[in-house]
């Protein structure tokens, strides 16, 4: 048995990963994932950024997420993806651009063993802003 010196919970497995509580900022996010991960989530952050500068960034179901009278689009890192989450209907839209990626309903998956598709997330949060954004 193992206890987290952070936040007291107890795991089965020594320094068994996990969150300790909900992060309230992205930089608080990233500073929790794996260390291995951190620059690949910087590097979508500045994408998405450079995409949405109008947009709000805040945290929301416990993800990044850019947000402007809602929820425009949110990341999250996974054990071996990083998750983009446009919606539904953003990934219906994108459908022939995204055919190389493991996509389910609002979900593209994202391997961290190939480069970040830059200019299609660009493409996808712009789509995003305008069709979910107030």
């Amino acid at each position: 048995m193992w206890q987290c010196p952070k936040c007291n919970r107890i795991f089965e497995k020594q320094d068994q990963s996990h969150y300790c509580g909900k992060p309230q900022s992205i930089d608080e996010y990233i500073a929790q994932q794996d260390a291995a991960v951190q620059p690949r989530l910087r590097e979508i952050r500045a994408i998405l950024r450079a995409a949405l500068p109008e947009a709000e960034e805040r945290m929301s179901w416990s993800m990044p997420t850019y947000w402007k009278g809602r929820n425009i689009i949110h990341f999250a890192a996974s054990k071996k993806h990083l998750g983009l989450y446009p919606g539904g209907e953003a990934t219906g839209q994108f459908a022939e651009e995204l055919k190389e990626y493991d996509v389910s309903k609002g979900t593209i998956r994202l391997p961290y063993s190939r480069e970040l598709p830059a200019a299609l997330i660009e493409k996808i949060a712009r789509w995003c802003l305008e069709a979910y954004g107030k």
